[in-house]
């Protein structure tokens, strides 16, 4: 499917270059104006998402109506002044990125789906994501604070009760989680390798080329380990304490950090903001390292089973999820088809109250292993007040502040200028 999707937005990209001659004002809200072009990808990617026709001119009126909808927001935002700052468009434009890097594989894929390199794509749509976040911060400060009593949530459940989505198969969940860790032996092998490279740079070795030649970060490897312009806060606690602490064109000692071993130099600074080069050498993971973990879960699941010890107080001294283990390893209610393919087959053979073998699931970029309990299951049923209230009471609140932002547009349509072509109304 993401091949899919790829293909066709190269071709759709292609189509809208030929046609950039002839593009054109479809729409002015205020001070903004909405192209011809933007409108036709706009409701081209809504289709892909929705599985639509893309061509459909309904659907297009839809899409130009919610993107003068944005407009409106967008200029009552400019007027009231609402404040973004850097810091949240950066690590907005960095999550966008992450999740694009995702969907391609790489962030190779990425700038070649894109014809431009990383910091160019980030230079592009800083524009667009400022924009979207004042937009949101205002839609925040306008309908977030919007509260729906019990008496309109049952009067929303007696309007609507027909038409709710049935609630899916769901299970409650805990789990203990451990990260395998590189053996002793591994891990000095690999440091004595940086080492090496390290001291040979400190003889008068270039850089760039150890890093071409070296370094396991193949995004930056090729363009001998440039990092870009970053600011604080976008690295990892261990390199961004090294990176700052270097001078113009000095090199770090050896650097651990939970990708691997880095050597860093500093190309430039400006103010807060730095451009590092940096090697990176992984720390591989070996069969050893995996049946240290294995061992040791099977014999925190033995104890539990054999009623020496409660799961809860397990997760609590063992588990390495950090935002579960305080919660005695709760992950909460799950829809069954939202599971890991791997977990949901072992769950498939387990009753209420029983645990899985120690099961390897993708975390991160790397691998974990996990036990997992399955506290119970909730079958598939018709949403009712009394199992699903929660449920109920977010989507009688999603309603609320929707009939109440369709208000405030109307009245935004009062005060801010619109034109929109008559082959579009």
């Amino acid at each position: 499917m993401v091949r899919l999707i790829i293909f066709l937005l190269a071709v759709f990209n292609l189509t809208l270059a030929q046609q950039k001659v002839l593009d054109r004002i479809v729409a002015i809200v205020g001070n903004e104006i909405i192209l011809e072009s933007d409108l036709n990808y706009q409701t081209y990617i809504f289709a892909i998402q929705n599985n639509l026709r893309w061509d459909d001119p309904n659907l297009r009126k839809y899409v130009l109506r919610e993107m003068i909808n944005d407009k409106l927001v967008l200029t009552k935002a400019i007027e009231d002044t609402v404040v973004v700052s850097d810091d949240e468009v950066e690590r907005q434009i960095d999550a966008q990125v992450q999740a694009l890097v995702r969907q391609y594989g790489s962030e190779r894929r990425l700038e070649e789906i894109y014809g431009m390199p990383i910091g160019k794509i980030k230079r592009e749509i800083r524009e667009d994501v400022k924009k979207r976040l004042m937009i949101e911060k205002l839609k925040q400060q306008k309908f977030g604070t919007i509260t729906v009593s019990g008496y309109e949530v049952e009067q929303f459940y007696n309007t609507y009760k027909d038409s709710l989505p049935e609630v899916p198969e769901m299970v409650e969940l805990y789990h203990i989680m451990m990260i395998p860790k590189p053996v002793d032996s591994v891990e000095r092998a690999v440091y004595q390798k940086a080492k090496a490279i390290l001291d040979s740079i400190k003889n008068g070795g270039n850089f760039e080329y150890f890093a071409k030649v070296y370094s396991e970060d193949r995004a930056t490897a090729d363009d001998g380990g440039d990092l870009g312009w970053v600011r604080r806060g976008m690295f990892v606690k261990e390199f961004e304490e090294a990176v700052f602490r270097l001078q113009e064109g000095q090199v770090s000692d050896v650097v651990r950090t939970p990708f691997g071993y880095h050597i860093i130099q500093l190309v430039e600074r400006r103010g807060e903001q730095v451009r590092p080069r940096h090697i990176l050498f992984k720390v591989p993971l070996t069969e050893e390292s995996d049946k240290i973990v294995i061992s040791k879960l099977e014999e925190i699941r033995y104890k539990i089973i054999s009623k020496q010890a409660k799961f809860e107080e397990m997760a609590k001294r063992f588990s390495e999820d950090e935002q579960t283990k305080l919660l005695g390893g709760y992950l909460g209610l799950i829809e069954v088809d939202e599971l890991e393919p791997e977990l949901k087959e072992a769950l498939n053979t387990l009753n209420s109250g029983e645990i899985t073998q120690p099961l390897k699931m993708k975390y991160g970029n790397s691998y974990a292993y996990h036990i997992v309990l399955l506290k119970k299951r909730v079958p598939a049923h018709r949403m009712n007040l009394k199992d699903d209230y929660m449920r109920i009471y977010q989507f009688a609140l999603i309603e609320k502040q929707n009939r109440e932002y369709q208000k405030w547009l109307e009245r935004l349509r009062e005060e801010v200028y619109v034109y929109v072509d008559e082959s579009f109304k």
